[in-house]
């Protein structure tokens, strides 16, 4: 082990007995214990989505989380007001450092790879203390002078705890008593939950031609029962603006469909076991290779300068350099701003359909910002998640695997052919589906879709994985 090379994380020592941390699992946890554990975690994350913070004298201004609130499995006003934020920006940032070779980590060390993970559980927590700080300087909760110096330390530690609670609720279910990831369950939850309301909301609202049902499919039953005109009532349920509309769920449907669609390219390798002659199988290598983690953490840069733009345009927008960061204009009575110039701006999906005609400089700048980012991130993924042909290579050499018709030293030239391949282009189909979504006006925005369905594609996998391994379920 090379000093040199773990010269910042061996800082990381002293801090990991301070650092709160779920053991792995002695022995292998029952399917069934599994399924428990994670209702038990949505069940508690669902509940904290409702407990309202402690001090908060009210909500005021516009919500600089609206954009990315369902992507980042938050609720305003409650205890998950920063939701996993924090978790993935800290996993960006290090994967950011480590793909930069700023910071060197050997996944296949087991020491290097606790340091890495006690780096990332800390500079989460560290994240948001900072974030919780920046929402109460910021006068979201209301002015300092309301709220008292007491209730301003109170709704800090609020938060700065709930994240805590929602680091060891990720770390359990990966740690092997649950399925998956927290994370991938809090956003799954959190978009499906919106689609459905959306969908079947009840509530009514104001819109353009009276009184109408939030809800699309409501919507559109209530307008073909009360308007005489039925053709007039299907154009209304189809294409009215301002509220969800039954296109706006058929697009949605159509993105999921193809997004499962796109699930089953793959490339299969045949491969051997060299200790039991005659016995040979594949090794899949999926289009999207990193599933979907460069849009999680492309969510996460988005959200974070989205948040620190609203919060310095509101407290300095007189200055050229906040300018330049964001523009923002709120929208009335929606409780939201929104971005109209600078970066923010044009990093943003065009609002209508309309403006990607009247504005293509920023439709293009959008499009090339999403495809080069998830590019970008899907292939420094691979390196720092132990995913990378080298590693792969080596998994496969410990199991005495190796390729059908090849030499065992051509092993990791025909990875290398594949995975990074794989991993870039994969990135970029699914900032291309993002798009497209975007574009298409679906429920929940595109990057939202996406992640929806992968997750549920994901645990579907593991379901039917375990199905075989074990034969039954329950």
């Amino acid at each position: 082990m090379k000093l040199s090379n773990l010269r910042l994380l061996s800082l990381m020592r002293p801090a990991m007995a301070l650092i709160p941390e779920v053991h792995k699992a002695e022995r292998k946890v029952m399917f069934k214990d599994r399924v428990i554990w994670t209702a038990i975690t949505l069940l508690i994350y669902l509940i904290c989505s409702q407990i309202p913070l402690y001090g908060v004298v009210k909500n005021s201004g516009s919500d600089p989380f609206y954009w990315m609130r369902v992507i980042l499995a938050s609720n305003r006003g409650t205890l998950m007001e920063l939701g996993i934020s924090p978790i993935v920006t800290s996993g960006m940032v290090l994967q950011l450092l480590a793909g930069a070779k700023l910071l060197e980590v050997d996944q296949s060390l087991k020491e290097d790879k606790a340091l890495f993970d006690g780096a990332q559980k800390l500079l989460a927590l560290i994240i948001a203390f900072c974030e919780a700080f920046a929402y109460v300087w910021s006068g979201m909760y209301g002015d300092i002078e309301q709220i008292g110096a007491g209730n301003a330390i109170l709704l800090i530690l609020q938060l700065t705890f709930a994240s805590v609670l929602v680091l060891l609720l990720d770390e359990m279910l990966q740690k092997g008593y649950g399925i998956g990831s927290g994370i991938s369950l809090f956003i799954a939850t959190n978009i499906c939950e919106t689609i459905l309301w959306k969908a079947f909301s009840p509530m009514t609202i104001r819109g353009d031609s009276g009184t109408e049902y939030e809800g699309a499919i409501v919507a559109l039953f209530h307008l073909l029962v009360t308007r005489p005109n039925k053709i007039s009532a299907l154009q209304q349920a189809f294409y009215r603006s301002g509220a969800p509309n039954i296109l706006n769920l058929l697009s949605t449907v159509l993105v999921y469909l193809v997004v499962i669609y796109f699930q089953g390219f793959r490339v299969e390798l045949n491969v051997k076991n060299n200790k039991v002659r005659g016995q040979h199988s594949t090794y899949p290598i999926k289009l999207f290779y990193t599933s979907n983690i460069p849009i999680i953490l492309q969510s996460a840069l988005v959200s974070n300068l989205y948040f620190f733009s609203q919060l310095l345009y509101k407290r300095f927008r007189g200055n050229f350099l906040v300018k330049l960061l964001g523009q923002w204009q709120e929208v009335e009575m929606a409780g939201y701003s929104v971005p109209v110039a600078g970066l923010a701006y044009y990093i943003s999906p065009p609002r209508e359909f309309l403006e990607i005609i009247t504005d293509p400089l920023h439709t293009i700048i959008y499009i090339a910002f999403i495809l080069g980012t998830c590019a970008l991130f899907s292939k420094t993924w691979i390196e720092v998640s132990g995913s990378s042909p080298r590693d792969v290579a080596k998994q496969l050499k410990d199991q005495d695997v190796s390729l059908v018709g090849h030499r065992d030293s051509s092993l990791m030239r025909e990875l290398y052919r594949y995975i990074p391949v794989a991993a870039s282009f994969g990135g970029i189909c699914i900032g291309a589906l993002t798009i497209l979504a975007d574009f298409l006006g679906a429920i929940g925005s595109g990057t939202g879709i996406l992640l929806a369905v992968t997750i549920i594609y994901g645990y579907f996998e593991a379901f039917t994985k375990e199905k075989a391994e074990s034969g039954e379920l329950f």
